[in-house]
């Protein structure tokens, strides 16, 4: 057999140069991924590294930012209700949609607009079916 992608590492997304503190405040204090110190050559560039050691996200300055509006990355949240509720709460509008059967989702903006898909992760780690094709390519 030949090589086989295993797993994702990391998801980077961009940010404007100087949103390091804005980025702390909504990926560590609203979502729960701990802001990690990056390495010295990298840390030079600005942006920030977060994760909870299973969920890694990765902010990296961008000279000529435009957020991402449609690519975006998705994790399973278990408490969904309450993330969104606390995300309303701090000024970040949340919305669900139907448009995948079987699928409790919504999406949120992160301080710089890019968009980020929150799926209810339900009782157990995954839904039933296993993996579930996306509508929103």
């Amino acid at each position: 057999m030949g090589p086989a992608l295993r797993a994702i590492d990391h998801v980077q997304l961009a940010m404007p140069e100087g949103g390091e503190e804005r980025a702390t405040a909504f990926y560590e204090g609203l979502l729960g991924l701990r802001r990690r110190p990056k390495p010295p050559a990298l840390a030079a560039r600005g942006g920030c590294w977060f994760s909870n050691g299973t969920v890694e996200l990765h902010l990296g300055v961008e000279a000529d930012f435009r957020p991402a509006r449609k690519a975006h990355p998705a994790v399973l949240v278990a408490g969904l209700d309450d993330l969104a509720t606390l995300l309303e709460g701090a000024g970040h509008p949340v919305r669900f949609d139907d448009e995948v059967p079987g699928v409790r989702r919504c999406y949120v903006d992160d301080p710089f607009g890019n968009r980020i898909e929150l799926i209810d992760a339900g009782p157990g780690d995954r839904p039933a079916e296993g993996p579930v094709e996306r509508a929103d390519g």
